[in-house]
């Protein structure tokens, strides 16, 4: 799983998987899923994330695998 935010945009994609998205939907106002073509979620588009979320902190807790930080 990767998150990345795009300060630019100001939106934060959630990527769940390493398939491609076949099919995006608009769950919320800004609030993409995006889907593979078997109909599992493979990303989490969220616009305006300053606005919608806390984007100065990220807890990770009690996760089954290594953490690596990328600045």
């Amino acid at each position: 799983m990767k998150i990345n935010y795009y300060p630019d945009t100001d939106s934060l994609y959630i990527d769940l998987s390493s398939k491609p998205s076949v099919d995006s939907r608009e769950v919320s106002d800004g609030i993409v899923l995006d889907y593979d073509e078997d109909g599992n979620l493979t990303g989490i588009d969220i616009d305006h994330a300053s606005v919608k979320l806390n984007i100065t902190e990220l807890i990770l807790s009690k996760l089954p695998a290594e953490v690596t930080q990328v600045a």
